[in-house]
């Protein structure tokens, strides 16, 4: 895996993990700092989301005009949050943005509400740009001889969340789906269907798996996340049992080997969704997202966000 060329805002990096194929990581994966990604082929280019800030945004369009002067044909956003689009409107309008129809809606819904969590943040010019064209199921994009597909999978980190594989490639992009050395959130997605989902997604048998936060690394990382999930969804069915609240049920829960993970009052949001599913159908299960992120903070205070 060849690094390519590094930048600053918390030295992100461009790896080329495979030929023509970028992960763009920004450390440490936690609170908006996540990945992107960039995908060359024939004459064509793919990026894969963006990132929160306007200066990282600049400093991701530089990184990425290095290597395609005029800038990405297509943009493809993973999912609605900010972190992954609010820099969408410095590759436009030379990229057509595609996302799944869901991502559409959550996205206009949840506008530019991300900031209100970290006022402190500089988000700078970001202006909240959704994506002109939407799928079902499934598309893909050819670009040249290299097959790109986007998949809808879940309900898992969202509603709308797209992985974006590369099969002759092996090398699988997953946004929030998967995550690396940081704890995985379930709040507006699903526990179970994350579990799922990171089954169906180790049945394409990928070589290179390109989280949406934190290093980049191989099938270890589907197994990571899904091993945290199945622990969470044991935890909340023991503190359900015992007629236990989600706060009370994190405050006494051990976090043992998942200690280690970035961010880890994540479980409260997580407990929550947990609940939620475990008490109805999944499909149908309702969590008052203000409340879940009142009780995060709460529970460790007001989560770090580094952007």
């Amino acid at each position: 895996m060849e690094q390519l060329m590094e930048v600053q805002l918390g030295a992100a990096t461009m790896q080329e993990v495979a030929s023509g194929i970028y992960a763009y990581v920004q450390p440490d994966g936690g609170w908006c700092l996540n990945n992107a990604g960039l995908i060359l082929g024939g004459d064509q280019a793919v990026l894969v989301d963006t990132v929160a800030t306007e200066r990282r945004a600049r400093a991701l369009a530089k990184v990425v005009g290095e290597l395609v002067p005029d800038g990405p044909d297509y943009l493809v956003n993973t999912h609605f949050h900010g972190d992954h689009t609010f820099g969408n409107s410095h590759f436009v309008p030379k990229a057509t943005i595609i996302a799944h129809e869901h991502c559409a809606v959550e996205q206009i819904a949840a506008g530019t509400g991300l900031r209100s969590l970290w006022p402190e943040v500089e988000w700078g010019h970001t202006p909240v740009i959704g994506p002109t064209v939407t799928y079902r199921g499934e598309m893909t994009l050819h670009l040249g001889a290299r097959r790109v597909e986007l998949r809808h999978v879940g309900p898992a980190h969202t509603t709308g969340d797209t992985v974006v594989w590369l099969p002759d490639d092996g090398v699988l992009f997953t946004g929030d789906v998967v995550w690396s050395r940081t704890t995985p959130f379930c709040l507006m997605g699903s526990i179970t269907g994350s579990i799922d989902t990171i089954g169906r997604l180790r049945d394409l048998g990928p070589q290179t798996v390109v989280p949406g936060h934190g290093q980049v690394g191989g099938i270890e990382l589907l197994a990571q996340t899904e091993s945290y999930l199945s622990w969470l969804l044991e935890v909340a069915r023991d503190g359900l049992s015992a007629g236990r609240s989600v706060l009370e049920t994190a405050r006494s829960t051990d976090l043992g080997a998942f200690a280690e993970l970035l961010d880890s009052e994540r479980i409260v949001g997580n407990l929550h969704r947990a609940y939620a599913e475990l008490a109805d159908d999944p499909a149908d299960a309702v969590v008052d997202i203000a409340r879940a992120f009142g009780e995060m903070v709460e529970f460790g205070g007001p989560p770090p966000c580094h952007a």
